[in-house]
């Protein structure tokens, strides 16, 4: 059967016929790999023989322009929208990983409705390889970066929104032959790089701004910048790789270790570095690449009289390609090079559905539609909107000193960034550092807010960052003051104090299954255990001065442990009752329909409203009862007037409680949760407030009142 020629006109960033660069040969053999595999393989293309064409973009606009002239033109002569040569006509056009070669590309081929395989979305005719950088803003916990960018990326400077020591860009490289001017324009910014206090610098790039990066060692060395170790993490986007121009073959890239950069998710395909390995100049004869390649990886040149070397080392085609470096040349397959291998498969089945349904349509219909698995095993597929379906390889890199660096690649998918990057990478990065209890942020001029100095609180003053009341009453937990009024009683308190207010978050969002259920059940449990530790404390501070009396019988209870049995008691009651509604008729997700005219209300059904008042008035008698009795015992001469603080604090969590349930039986809807939020924090405060400031009033500004005379001679 007649076999058909279909040329593949790929768009890479290969080599310049003046100064090749060998890291990105390997996309080259990965487009050969691929299209080897199809032509021998019947099942996919049977009679279709696939071809290609490659272009240089040499990083210029105006060489992606005539290339994509050449494209639209006969093969003989540059002659646009005329085409003698109808065999090879191309159908697909597979564009690297760089926006400007994409845009530049575009305009032209969208005009002749030429379907592309590239990194953007446009006209429809585009299918998404390479992920946009839009879709690479990562969560980082770093408050003090730097930002540096492409110049040209006018989109892309102010995108991350984080307090920036600098946003600087890098000169955009065009040509190999404009190298003297990107060192010049590049000089500045790398100087401010070095320069800078942010250890965290994110690099939003293309493929070659690493040969730009590669100049900072050598030029702070020139300009006598001092670097500061290895201390920067640099944090780089998927279209970047390892490039570089071949002046700067040795120079040093310890800079890059620790390095984390985004990638495409790539594995490596099973058959692929043989393929490398079987490559020989003296055997290959229709790779017009490869002894451009070889002369550059191995510094050496063949016997041709038009050769520019002349040290006298001749390439014998026999050398070991898994010798170079990876500076020079990798052996393992990236991002990139994977991203070719699929898009080439891509068009491969796309044809094959086209010619097993004999639908008279352009290539670009069924593109979208096409689903299988490489040769690795992996689905390759597209969503609605033509993106590629796959996750991100999070690389880290690490280098050696022979200028070989091997890159640690975990698969994440977009939800999983914030969380990877937080266990692997947290450098110090702050513009300066946090301001200790006792001192308060003051902001300097012409500075980010994330910069400030660090003044003493003044006289008088608590500074409230980090001086938690639990925090404080561990930290002196053998003082009097605290040993005074039942230590462990209180710690317990205060952590469901703590839980009160984290309490009021599960009345928040989208009522959902687990927390209806947990909403009223845990608001009881919480509150029921905090108010029984306040009726403990009181009841014991009752008993303490009963017992003093003459005679008193309650002598053979002091010094036992009361506390603890009448915490669990209440919290027993409390618990059985929310257990009980639990079982019979628990609270679950529900609609109103009926509170507002045009709304619908989601909503947590409380299930059975006598159980929730059951929760509420054991929570409220609770109250009454610690009230009533801190109430009788506020004259009693306690050394911190604890039974007083404890009486403050009963009736403003008594007012909030009894005005509750009103207000909330008046209201409807979404205003029935507001009012039950507040109230769980207001009453949150009040214990809080009433009962421990004062303590840490004492602890903190006047220690001469927390000691033993201090505490004996208040009681007598």
């Amino acid at each position: 059967m007649k076999s058909i020629l279909v040329n593949v006109n790929c768009y890479a960033l290969c080599c310049s016929p003046y100064r090749p660069m060998t890291q990105l040969y390997q996309h080259i053999l990965a487009l050969a790999f691929a299209v080897k595999e199809i032509n021998e393989n019947p099942q996919i293309l049977p009679n279709i023989s696939l071809g290609f064409h490659i272009y240089n973009s040499h990083f210029n606009p105006s060489w992606t322009y005539q290339a994509a002239m050449e494209l639209l033109s006969s093969q003989e002569r540059l002659l646009p929208n005329y085409k003698c040569d109808v065999q090879e006509t191309p159908k697909v056009v597979i564009g690297g990983p760089n926006s400007d070669l994409r845009i530049h590309m575009s305009t032209i081929l969208s005009m002749y409705k030429m379907p592309r395989v590239r990194g953007l979305i446009q006209a429809g005719f585009s299918h998404q390889m390479f992920s946009p950088g839009a879709q690479q803003q990562p969560h980082f916990t770093w408050m003090w970066i730097g930002l540096v960018y492409l110049m040209g990326d006018n989109d892309t400077g102010e995108r991350f929104g984080i307090c920036f020591d600098f946003i600087e860009s890098f000169p955009r490289l065009t040509s190999s032959g404009e190298f003297d001017e990107m060192v010049e324009e590049g000089s500045k910014t790398i100087n401010i790089i070095v320069g800078s206090t942010a250890n965290a610098v994110v690099v939003h790039g293309e493929i070659q701004t690493i040969m730009v990066m590669r100049m900072i060692p050598k030029l702070a060395e020139t300009n006598d910048v001092p670097i500061q170790g290895n201390t920067k993490v640099w944090i780089m986007t998927a279209q970047m790789d390892f490039t570089s121009f071949p002046i700067q073959r040795g120079w040093d890239i310890t800079f890059l270790h620790g390095a984390l950069s985004f990638a495409v998710h790539s594995k490596d395909l099973p058959g692929f570095q043989k393929f490398i390995q079987m490559r020989k100049p003296t055997l290959e004869k229709e790779d017009g690449f490869l002894r451009v390649f070889w002369e550059e990886a191995f510094n050496c040149g063949f016997p041709d009289p038009a050769s520019e070397k002349k040290d006298g080392k001749f390439c014998t085609g026999e050398e070991n390609i898994e010798s170079l470096p990876g500076s020079v040349f990798e052996m393992s397959m990236t991002a990139h090079s994977y991203s070719i291998y699929n898009a080439i498969y891509i068009l491969a089945h796309a044809l094959h559905t086209m010619q097993s349904t004999k639908l008279n349509c352009r290539v670009h219909h069924f593109l979208g539609r096409v689903s299988f698995n490489n040769s690795a095993g992996e689905e390759v597929s597209f969503d609605r909107n033509g993106k590629l379906i796959a996750g991100f390889d999070i690389v880290n890199w690490v280098t050696f000193p022979n200028q070989s660096f091997l890159r640690v690649s975990e698969m994440q998918t977009p939800k999983q960034f914030p969380s990877f990057i937080y266990e692997q990478a947290q450098p110090t990065s702050l513009c300066n550092e946090n301001c200790h209890v006792g001192y308060r942020k003051n902001k300097k001029e012409g500075k980010p807010f994330c910069c400030y100095d660090c003044l003493p609180c003044p006289e008088g003053k608590i500074s409230n960052k980090e001086a938690l009341a639990l925090q404080i009453f561990t930290k002196h937990r053998d003082t009097p003051i605290v040993k005074a009024n039942n230590r462990n009683i209180t710690y317990i308190l205060l952590l469901f104090i703590l839980l009160s207010f984290l309490c009021a978050l599960l009345f928040i969002g989208q009522p959902e299954e687990v927390t209806c259920l947990l909403r009223q059940t845990a608001f009881g449990m919480i509150f029921s255990v905090a108010v029984s530790c306040i009726l403990a404390k009181t009841a014991i501070v009752v008993l303490a001065f009963m017992a003093t009396k003459p005679g008193s019988r309650m002598r053979k209870w002091v010094g036992k442990p009361l506390d603890t049995p009448i915490v669990l008691s209440c919290s027993l009651i409390q618990a059985t009752i929310c257990s009980t509604w639990l079982a019979t008729s628990p609270p679950f997700p529900d609609v109103d329909m009926d509170s507002m005219t045009e709304e619908i209300i989601l909503e947590c059904n409380e299930g059975s409203t006598v159980m929730f008042y059951c929760v509420l008035g054991f929570m409220g008698w609770l109250a009454m009862v610690s009230f009533t009795v801190a109430f009788l015992a506020r004259k009693l001469p306690d050394s911190f007037n604890e039974a007083k603080f404890i009486t403050f604090s009963m009736l403003v969590f008594c007012s909030v409680w009894l005005s509750f349930v009103p207000t909330y039986l008046s209201t409807k809807g979404k205003y029935m949760v507001a009012v039950e939020i507040f109230s769980i924090l207001a009453s949150s405060c009040g214990l809080l407030g009433c009962i421990f400031t004062p303590k840490c009033y004492v602890i903190l500004l006047r220690p001469e009142l927390n000691s033993r005379e201090q505490l004996i001679r208040r009681q007598f």
